[in-house]
């Protein structure tokens, strides 16, 4: 019962959260900045319960598809809304929230497709920071297509209510390559407690993970280099990020649909 509550109010809490902040955003004062709605802030709460409730079961942790994708959706929302205290972050929410209301809805509904992992300090400890690294990530190619987007009317001479709305582009830039950095050190972390934790990552189906993952680490850490010694920025900087992110996506998501659900 707690359970279906929990998601229902989430969910509802989600998309209403959404609209208001569309509301707040072309609302805002000029030069001003957007602050989260307190219904997203409880649909946010009401999330991590639901969550709490799934992952957690009698036989260890359920983190199959459904439930990393709902963990994943958790986590962006919640640095959103952490971040939008100091930074113009929460404009995003417009686009993350009703994002995250589909991401728990496919994580309730979706069957389990794998079992329950026994619980270990070093394996949450791992799954902590894989799932904080992703979510920064994630976070920083939406700051990239939006970028993207900035650049492209700027250059082309015109306006739009969007992009008055938005933060300034020197400001979204600065942003991307704060989470970049947060995003590459979170990476490491998890890379480096997921060597430990694992004997075998043959056996434990994680070899093509692994790699991709450390291929999206070597392309953040050639992006940052590049952006602190030589000022890469602008599409240089879209570019990587996206490329980067594509390989996370693939590494995670990819490899567990293809084990969960085609093999």
């Amino acid at each position: 019962m707690i359970f279906a509550i929990s998601s229902l109010i989430a969910i509802v809490g989600y998309l209403f959260g959404g609209w208001r902040q569309r509301q707040r955003m072309y609302n805002k004062p000029a030069n001003g900045r957007s602050r989260p709605t307190s219904v997203g802030v409880i649909a946010w709460g009401a999330h991590a319960l639901t969550l709490f409730l799934h992952l957690f079961t009698q036989q260890g942790l359920l983190l199959d598809l459904g439930s990393a994708v709902s963990l994943t959706a958790w986590c962006i929302t919640g640095l959103v809304l952490y971040t939008s205290f100091r930074k113009p972050t929460a404009d995003l929410l417009i686009i993350i929230m009703p994002l995250s209301a589909l991401g728990l809805a496919f994580g309730i509904f979706t069957p389990p497709t794998a079992a329950p992992l026994a619980l270990a300090p070093q394996l949450l400890a791992h799954i902590l920071f894989s799932f904080l690294a992703y979510s920064m990530f994630a976070i920083a190619a939406l700051l990239a297509v939006i970028l993207a987007y900035q650049n492209t009317i700027l250059k082309s001479h015109h306006s739009s209510a969007l992009l008055r709305a938005l933060p300034p582009l020197q400001a979204m830039e600065s942003l991307l390559f704060e989470l970049l950095a947060l995003g590459l050190i979170m990476l490491t972390v998890a890379l480096t407690s997921g060597f430990v934790y694992l004997d075998d990552m043959l056996a434990q189906q994680v070899v093509h993970k692994t790699v991709l993952s450390m291929c999206a680490w070597a392309i953040f850490a050639t992006l940052l280099v590049g952006h602190y010694r030589f000022g890469w920025r602008g599409r240089t900087a879209i570019r990587w990020t996206l490329v980067g992110f594509s390989l996370l996506l693939i590494a995670y998501f990819g490899s567990k649909l293809v084990i969960e659900y085609l093999l």
